[in-house]
C-alpha cells in the first residue's frame, strides 16, 4: 500500500489539535508522532503547528496544507476501492458484438441484468454481421460474442444462449398471410406450402447454419428452395418480404421488428436455431467473469471444435 502515514499522523494532529490525543487515536505514542510531525515540516521547508505548552494550532500553511492532506487522502482511498473494483470486474469496459437477432432475443435482457449488477461498468454493444465476430474475438477487438451457431476456432469456447424455432415471414398480401377463421389462430403452415416460392435467404458465409437448416427443412419438405434474393442481414431479409418479392424463414424472435407488412406464422415441425455466446478462454478483462455470471445465463459450455 501507498505509505501516507505522514499524511495520516498530520491529519490527525490537525484534527485533535493536541499530541497525546492524536497520539492515541493513532495507537502509538507520542514521541514517534512528534518526530514524524517534525520530519514532516523539514521536508516541506514550512512551520504546520504553532506548539503551545497544552495544544498546538494550525499556522496558515498548516491549514492549507490540512485541506490538501484530507483530499489527497480521500483520493487514495477511492484509488484503492477502484483497483479492487477493476479487479473484481465492477469497474472497467466490457466490449460485447452481437448479430441483429441477438437485439431481438437475448442482448436486450443480458444488458438490463448486466447494467443493474455493474452499473460502474461500461458496456458496449457492437452490432456486427455475424460471421465477423469469431475473428474479432480472437483479435480481442470485443470481450465476446453472440452470434449463430458455428463452427469455431478450438481457441475459443461457447456456450448455447438461444435455441428458437423457425417461423415463416410473409408480405400481408401473400395467400398464405391470412388468419385462420373466426378468433382461432392461425393454424401452423407446413413447409411443403412453401414449395415454389422465390425465398430471401442469409448468404451461406454470412450464417452458414442458419442457411443450412432453412436448406435442409425445405428439402425434407420436397423441394429446394428457389433463392431470389441472398443477403447479410435480418433485418434485411424482412424488409424485401416487406415489399412481396419474396418468403423467407427466421429465428421466431424476429417477429419484434413487427414490420407493418410482414406477417409471421408458425411452421409445424419448425427446426430450431441456436445462438451462442462465444469469449476467448485467455481474455484478461476482469468484467468479462461477472457477464458470463449472469444469473439465467446457461451454464452449458461447448468447446468451438465439436459444434460443426
Amino acid at each position: 500500500m501507498i505509505d501516507v502515514k505522514p499524511l495520516r499522523y498530520f491529519v490527525a494532529l490537525a484534527e485533535t489539535r493536541h499530541f497525546g490525543r492524536a497520539a492515541a487515536a493513532l495507537h502509538l505514542s507520542q514521541p514517534p508522532l512528534s518526530r514524524q510531525i517534525a520530519a514532516l515540516e523539514t521536508t516541506l521547508g514550512v512551520t504546520l503547528f504553532d506548539r503551545e505548552p497544552r495544544n498546538v494550532t494550525l499556522t496558515a500553511a498548516g491549514e492549507r496544507f490540512y485541506q490538501d492532506a484530507v483530499a489527497i487522502l480521500a483520493s487514495i482511498e477511492q484509488a484503492a476501492k477502484n483497483a479492487r473494483a477493476a479487479a473484481r470486474g465492477d469497474l472497467g469496459a466490457l466490449s460485447i458484438g452481437f448479430t441483429m437477432c441477438a437485439s431481438y432475443s437475448v442482448m436486450p435482457r443480458f444488458a438490463r441484468a448486466f447494467g443493474a449488477a455493474h452499473p460502474d461498468v461500461s458496456l458496449r454493444l457492437r452490432e456486427v454481421v455475424s460471421n465477423d465476430l469469431a475473428a474479432q474475438v480472437l483479435s480481442g477487438q470485443i470481450d465476446a460474442a453472440i452470434m449463430f451457431q458455428q463452427v469455431l476456432p478450438d481457441s475459443l469456447v461457447a456456450r448455447v444462449v438461444v435455441d428458437e424455432p423457425l417461423c415463416v415471414a410473409l408480405g400481408r398480401n401473400h395467400p398464405l398471410a391470412s388468419s385462420a377463421c373466426g378468433t382461432n389462430p392461425a393454424p401452423s403452415l407446413k413447409i411443403a406450402q412453401l414449395a415454389g416460392e422465390p425465398f430471401v435467404l442469409a448468404a451461406t458465409e454470412v450464417a452458414p447454419r442458419l442457411r443450412d437448416t432453412i436448406v435442409t427443412h425445405c428439402r425434407a419438405g420436397g423441394f429446394e428452395p428457389t433463392v431470389r434474393f441472398e443477403v447479410q442481414l435480418q433485418q434485411t431479409v424482412l424488409s424485401l418480404v416487406d415489399e412481396d418479392v419474396g418468403v423467407a424463414l427466421v429465428p421466431d424472435s424476429m417477429r419484434k421488428a413487427a414490420l407493418p407488412g410482414v406477417v409471421f406464422r408458425a411452421l409445424a415441425d419448425a427446426p430450431t436455431i441456436e445462438q451462442i455466446l462465444v469469449w476467448s478462454p485467455t481474455n484478461r478483462n476482469p468484467c468479462l467473469a461477472p457477464f458470463l455470471a449472469l444469473d439465467g445465463m446457461p451454464r452449458a459450455i461447448v468447446s468451438g471444435d465439436n459444434r460443426p
